[in-house]
């Protein structure tokens, strides 16, 4: 059984398990449970009812928050075709990069956008990539010509969202120091992106519950009709 901090705990009592707060009210909440030792992330969690082991029902995809994130991501560019329009990434460039990070063990940047014609190079290392959640994928907007849009939005606050294998779809919405109204923007544009992105062969109620959550603080239930679910 796992052993929670004395902090989780302290806040944990001040958290009613068998209710589900208001959208508003859950946020306030959950920034008068902030930790004073570091700036932690908000997350939510959506419970759904997809069969995760359909292939046409998982959930993947990528949204630029409204409101950011609260981190700037350094962006890593693989192109050949579209060099003149990766000036605006931390990292770019072709062959010669992904060396560096086959033989180097560089990992200096968040994400990597690269243009098609780059993906048969990148996937010989996939095996490096792919477990550390760095592989591009064209469901997030990282595989694409357009490299200039692609970098925007990640700089803007682009986050990506995926079902875990007990049908929860979990995504960032920013940092407890956010205003409680620019938490709720984020929230709601994620929520709006989970209902938009239902499943064809879900029946039935798809998104069960939401809760939200910092770092290092407990569950808060929302009551999802307030998010319009």
């Amino acid at each position: 059984m796992k052993k929670h901090s004395k902090m989780y705990v302290e806040a944990s009592t001040n958290v009613d398990k068998n209710k589900a707060y208001e959208v508003s009210e859950a946020i306030k909440l959950l920034k008068s449970l902030k930790s004073k030792k570091f700036d932690e992330s908000v997350d939510v969690v959506f419970k759904t009812s997809i069969d995760t082991k359909k292939t046409d029902q998982n959930i993947r995809g990528s949204l630029v928050l409204p409101k950011g994130t609260g981190k700037v991501k350094r962006v890593l560019v693989i192109t050949k075709t579209k060099a003149a329009d990766a000036k605006e990434a931390d990292f770019y460039g072709a062959e010669e990069m992904i060396e560096k990070i086959e033989k180097e063990n560089w990992f200096g940047f968040d994400v990597i956008v690269a243009t098609p014609e780059m993906m048969p190079a990148l996937g010989k290392i996939g095996k490096i990539l792919g477990p550390k959640g760095l592989m591009p994928n064209p469901k997030l907007g990282t595989v694409t010509t357009n490299v200039e849009a692609a970098i925007s939005n990640i700089k803007k606050g682009m986050i990506e969202y995926k079902n875990d294998s007990y049908a929860n779809v979990h995504a960032a919405i920013g940092k407890v120091s956010f205003k409680e109204t620019d938490l709720e923007e984020n929230l709601r544009a994620v929520a709006n992106e989970i209902n938009k992105v239902k499943p064809s062969g879900v029946k039935g109620t798809y998104v069960l519950n939401v809760s939200i959550s910092s770092t290092m603080g407990p569950g808060i239930k929302i009551d999802k009709s307030t998010l319009g679910l």
